[in-house]
């Protein structure tokens, strides 16, 4: 695309070309983990796409080996404060809501892994595209967590909640294939997926594309008091579910490489 300008927040990186904004998450060296930095930069970035009157399509991508490998585990090893705590759920909450109500059409470009919590974020854009050898998990429960980002209100929209309930206890990793039968993601790029994601953004911009936002616009409004209210429900439980045995031992075992030896409690 010609004609590009782009914005740098640390974290995420924000390019504009025409009607369009490509938000990439920057992390490389951590396959785009989430930590507080991260969060921060992803929320102000999208808050400042959101409010340019010149976008219409918003591209989200991860730059490096991965779209993103969900939340970073160091999180997860700091002390539990509950004020931080807190921040971090609010941040996480601010960053889904504000993704899944913007006034754009919004498409996740998703290589490598989609996992934990970098899931949840891509299921509430509009669109996914995933490269046939990318990845995608929703494996919270391999720590001894449940999904956040809204993952119970995504997957149960999608799947029911006899699927979703099936995909969060297996906490399976899904090939691309598998992720498109079960009407997780929608497309896997036939040929690069640059070209994928660029035949559906051409596609998009040559239609009425206020009508098509206006219809998003109905079905999440319709939508927003639930997806507030799974958000908070989440939020209490994350917290329960970080003071389990479990969970200690599935961290320490993620870290240690090895199996986890869960006793349910």
């Amino acid at each position: 695309m010609s004609n590009e300008t782009s914005s740098n927040t640390g974290t995420v990186l924000v390019t504009y070309s025409k009607r369009t904004a490509t938000v990439a998450m920057n992390r490389p060296e951590t396959m785009n983990a989430l930590n507080p930095q991260m969060l921060n930069d992803f929320i102000f970035a999208l808050k400042e796409v959101s409010e340019n009157e010149d976008v219409d399509v918003v591209i989200l991508k991860g730059n490096g080996k991965a779209f993103s490998a969900g939340g970073d585990i160091k999180m997860m090893l700091a002390p539990d404060k509950e004020d931080g705590f807190n921040d971090l759920m609010d941040g996480i909450s601010e960053l889904v809501t504000t993704l899944y109500f913007m006034p754009k059409l919004t498409i996740s470009a998703i290589h490598g892994a989609a996992a934990g919590l970098g899931l949840s974020i891509a299921l509430a854009t509009d669109h996914l595209i995933a490269d046939s050898e990318s990845k995608v998990a929703m494996n919270f429960i391999g720590i001894g967590l449940i999904p956040d980002g809204g993952g119970h209100f995504f997957l149960e929209r999608r799947l029911g909640e006899v699927g979703a309930k099936e995909l969060i206890w297996e906490g399976r990793v899904l090939t691309a294939l598998e992720a498109k039968e079960k009407g997780l993601i929608h497309e896997i790029a036939d040929g690069t997926l640059e070209q994928a994601v660029e035949r559906k953004v051409q596609g998009w911009l040559k239609s009425p594309v206020q009508a098509m936002i206006k219809t998003k616009k109905i079905l999440s409004e319709k939508n927003r008091p639930l997806l507030i209210k799974m958000l908070e429900i989440e939020k209490a439980a994350q917290f329960k579910m970080r003071q389990t045995a479990d969970h200690q031992e599935g961290i320490k075992a993620f870290v240690e490489k090895r199996r986890p030896n869960f006793i349910g409690k």
